[in-house]
């Protein structure tokens, strides 16, 4: 990275309860960018809820040949985030910078590395689909309806990365309206799709895959012509930079590391939830589905922090990179508060609009309280993780994903070891999660954010 080190005398970021309902100048760009990202991570569930919901219909076989090819499937999604948390902060530092068309071409190198990416997992997924259905043990037809599913979807799987890429060079350029209708058509061409795909032409659970598939890849030629449009308009080269993609590959590779160690620890909070027992399971689940909901809620203020944050960075302007850092992290707790007052009022009602199973709706109360009351905590974490990843701090958040996991097991260990069945169990475990394993992420990104190592203007 090339520029200078801020010195450590920097201005500190001060949260005060005065600020927090008082108009402040940033919060028209927070609000600008904030808003339709959150609509544009809304979409992404409801592309699951729509396959789910025409499945389902088929009947529970093919349903459940779903849940498994989309637990794959998300999984490896899941870990190529990077893809778009890369793409973002270097965009944003050269637009900073005032050079548009670095910016653009910069991005373009995130849609080559997407690209390649895409068709090295879609032929090797292809492949290896029967083995990672397989893994699952469920009946024959339930194994063969998920392989179905997932070797068709592979054919998608370049589509998605490629939708993340475009996705960061916008979000770099300060534009989340776009990704917003983008994402809007795609979620109804997908209904549309699928609908004649499973329906009109009978084709089951592999019409469902081949409607969603094309959505992906329609949602792809839309980003393309405007990419190719802000190419043009800027003198932007369309052609991939070799420097470019391997600095986006290195940049990713911590962001990747990054995202194992989170992916990592919630499968160990579901292994911890399987040892209480089925009852416990699903109930973890529903807990961690609404955890999932009010994470994306709030994720929508930790990419306006990136794309600010970058921006600021790469125009050298620390005073406004600390403004955005103390307004997202105020709006962040605000947020939190609110929704984690929601569902505290409502944690004795919510388990029954998920299941009928009384024995899974009387566990959840207490530990939806316990989710509640960690909504603000959340607020704090997901903001200071898209500061730090706005700056460009993927390496440190790489290291320190492996200390929290590393606080995180033995937590998840007693809870296993010593932890009794029932409701109490459940909330020792989702306590365990929220406040242990959310708690380290806030100690080691607060005292990261409190610092200056982070603040590096110029660009890369």
């Amino acid at each position: 990275m090339t520029g200078d080190t801020v010195a450590m005398s920097a201005p500190r970021s001060r949260v005060g309860p005065i600020t927090v309902f008082s108009r402040q100048p940033i919060d028209r760009e927070i609000l600008r960018l904030a808003v339709p990202a959150l609509g544009a991570l809304v979409a992404e569930p409801l592309f699951l809820l729509a396959d789910s919901a025409m499945i389902g219909h088929l009947g529970q076989t093919p349903l459940a040949g779903l849940g498994l090819a989309s637990a794959v499937l998300q999984t490896i999604i899941g870990l190529m985030v990077f893809l778009a948390y890369s793409t973002t902060p270097a965009v944003a530092r050269w637009l900073g910078a005032g050079d548009r068309r670095t910016a653009v071409s910069v991005g373009i190198d995130g849609l080559w590395l997407a690209l390649a990416l895409g068709a090295v997992l879609a032929v090797a997924g292809w492949f290896a689909t029967p083995l990672l259905v397989g893994a699952f043990g469920a009946e024959p037809a339930v194994t063969a309806a998920a392989a179905t599913y997932l070797g068709i979807s592979m054919l998608g799987l370049p589509a998605m990365l490629l939708v993340f890429a475009a996705t960061g060079l916008l979000r770099g350029l300060q534009d989340t309206r776009t990704p917003l209708y983008v994402a809007g058509l795609g979620f109804g061409a997908n209904i549309v799709l699928n609908f004649w795909f499973i329906y009109g032409l009978e084709l089951g659970i592999a019409g469902s895959a081949i409607g969603t598939v094309v959505a992906q890849w329609s949602m792809v030629a839309v980003y393309l012509v405007v990419v190719v449009r802000q190419a043009r308009r800027e003198g932007a080269r369309l052609r991939p930079h070799r420097a470019g993609m391997l600095l986006g590959a290195t940049s990713g590779g911590w962001l990747f590391l990054r995202t194992v160690s989170l992916r990592a620890a919630m499968l160990l909070a579901v292994f911890a939830a399987t040892s209480l027992g089925s009852p416990e399971l699903a109930a973890f689940q529903v807990a961690m589905t609404l955890f999932a909901t009010l994470a994306f809620a709030l994720d929508a203020l930790a990419i306006a922090a990136q794309a600010l944050i970058g921006r600021g960075l790469g125009a050298g302007d620390v005073e406004s990179v600390r403004a955005v850092l103390r307004r997202c992290l105020e709006w962040g707790v605000v947020s939190g508060v609110a929704l984690g007052a929601l569902v505290v009022a409502s944690s004795w009602v919510l388990g029954g609009l998920f299941t009928s199973a009384e024995e899974v709706v009387s566990l959840l109360p207490p530990t939806l309280v316990l989710l509640g009351l960690s909504v603000p905590l959340g607020g704090i974490v997901f903001v200071l993780d898209g500061v730090l990843i706005g700056a460009g701090d993927a390496r440190y958040l790489a290291l320190t994903g492996l200390v929290n996991l590393a606080v995180f097991v033995p937590l998840a260990i007693a809870v296993v070891a010593w932890a009794p069945s029932g409701a109490v169990g459940l909330a020792v475990l989702m306590a365990s999660f929220v406040f242990g394993y959310l708690g380290a992420r806030a100690v080691t990104l607060g005292l990261r954010a409190k610092g200056s190592h982070w603040l590096v203007t110029g660009t890369r």
